[in-house]
């Protein structure tokens, strides 16, 4: 019985890894260039009571709000209230084009202002509200064949919109103060 021991102790076997080896050399490079490396915007929000609180120190004479609804967007001067202009949209036509003609004409009168407020119905998406705030922080124009990306109003605060019945004024007699201090 003895005997058996010994035997079982001077028979040492010894690990053979290569195989293992061979097959992380290969899968660690393939794993490391297929992998997705995701990128992660972070865009900085103010809430408006602080922002209103901030601006009763400066002598800024305009500030833009936006109020939006499911079926329109509503510009509006935010120290005033009064309205400048509404743009009807729809889910299937949400009138871009009049929104960004519209607004590219507020930062050509008010090229200093860079604050504007969203004003959000509870029924709005979020997907509308990004889109939103893409058109309103920046635009891209081809000059000269390059495309050039022009800053619109990147400061963004955002609330919710008011009720229906507290806009009691017209939208023609904004967007006509409007006009009349562009000239």
């Amino acid at each position: 019985m003895k005997l058996v021991r010994r035997n079982r102790m001077q028979e040492t076997v010894e690990l053979n890894i290569t195989a293992f080896m061979n097959l992380m050399v290969i899968l660690v490079p393939f794993l490391l260039i297929t992998a997705v490396f995701s990128r992660m915007t972070v865009l900085d929000l103010n809430l408006p009571a602080l922002d209103a609180a901030a601006n009763e120190n400066t002598e800024e004479k305009f500030r833009l709000q936006l109020v939006i609804r499911q079926d329109s967007f509503l510009f509006q001067d935010g120290r005033t209230g009064i309205p400048l202009k509404s743009v009807t949209r729809s889910a299937e036509n949400p009138n871009w084009k009049e929104f960004d003609e519209f607004i590219k004409r507020v930062k050509m009168k008010f090229p200093d202002s860079q604050d504007i407020a969203l004003l959000l119905a509870k029924d709005v998406t979020y997907n509308t509200m990004i889109e939103v705030m893409d058109h309103v922080r920046s635009y891209d124009d081809v000059v000269a064949a390059t495309l050039e990306t022009y800053e619109l109003f990147p400061n963004i605060s955002i609330g919710n919109a008011p009720e229906i019945s507290e806009q009691a004024t017209t939208v023609e007699a904004g967007a006509g103060e409007l006009e009349g201090e562009a000239q």
